[in-house]
């Protein structure tokens, strides 16, 4: 389908259909013939507003596109054998081959989302070496989710790893369309479980309005897939891109430690911390994690 048929047609904009049919949700800003793309995919449990908060700190100058994942928001649930980070990964490369079929693109993928972007680079090389002039990874790990102890020392660290698989389950048995909890309980336990110090009532509610939205079977399904992520392979492909990794440190889903392997396999990477900062940078430092993607974004465009 042309540009110019979505012009014409715009709720065609703002869906995508992948290859094995489900539709997914796409938000797009920005001049159509921007020299960069900016692609930006969220995490688990969340939707393309994740980036809301950073969104304005961008140039508005570049095109913007981001998606709802299967599964999540705007998008269709993730089918029988699909909720996999390959799946995504290939949904990803579909969209961008759609959307976005020549100049250079910048890839930002915050949580399961940078997990996404290493699942790229090992599954579509290709595109990663023809196309890709810089990554960010957002709050995300390559590996080791399966280890969760979401900061807990001894026997409390090794009873949360061994109840991630049974939430796992427990999710992917349910068969509502979304989750049937209290916001107010959801906000009290997001509040302590995903953010930092002294996050703002806004990037709270945020957080918590796009996990009610997101598909409950779907994001059990998913919950295991990043258990069983391995991502390493694809920081590989990746070394010779221009990248940074930026990571809370009170991060309890994705360790510091995590995003310290990621760097590691980088080696040309700007490593940056942000003390205090939870799970959820681009809620809780915006206008910093715009900051460095945009740093990428100027470095990408033709001179």
């Amino acid at each position: 389908m042309t540009t110019a048929s979505r012009l014409r047609d715009p709720s065609l904009a703002h869906r995508f259909v992948a290859s094995d049919g489900a539709a997914l949700h796409v938000a797009e800003s920005g001049p159509a013939d921007s020299a960069v793309t900016l692609v930006l995919v969220h995490g688990w449990t969340q939707d393309h507003r994740t980036w809301d908060f950073v969104l304005p700190h961008l140039d508005p100058g570049v095109r913007v596109l981001r998606y709802d994942l299967r599964g999540h928001g705007g998008s269709a649930p993730a089918r029988p054998g699909s909720a996999s980070i390959a799946r995504l990964a290939d949904d990803l490369a579909e969209l961008i081959a759609d959307r976005v079929p020549n100049g250079p693109l910048v890839l930002a993928g915050h949580s399961m989302g940078g997990m996404t972007l290493m699942v790229l680079a090992e599954r579509h090389p290709s595109l990663v070496a023809s196309r890709l002039a810089g990554a960010a990874f957002v709050a995300t790990s390559s590996g080791d989710m399966d280890r969760l102890t979401l900061g807990f020392p001894g026997l409390v660290g090794r009873g949360v790893t061994r109840f991630e698989p049974r939430l796992a389950r427990l999710l992917a048995g349910l068969r509502s369309d979304t989750l049937r909890l209290r916001p107010g309980m959801v906000r009290s336990g997001s509040r302590r479980l995903v953010f930092g110090d002294r996050p703002g009532r806004a990037q709270v509610d945020s957080v918590v309005e796009q996990l009610l939205c997101s598909h409950p079977a779907s994001a059990g399904l998913f919950l295991a897939a990043i258990a069983s992520h391995r991502g390493v392979g694809g920081l590989g492909a990746l070394c010779d891109v221009p990248s940074v990794v930026l990571a809370g440190e009170k991060d309890r889903l994705c360790p510091l430690s995590h995003a310290k392997v990621i760097a590691d396999e980088l080696p040309h990477a700007e490593f940056v911390r942000y003390p205090g900062a939870g799970h959820m940078l681009p809620q809780e430092r915006p206008y910093e994690v715009a900051r460095q993607i945009s740093a990428l974004v100027r470095t990408a465009a033709p001179r």
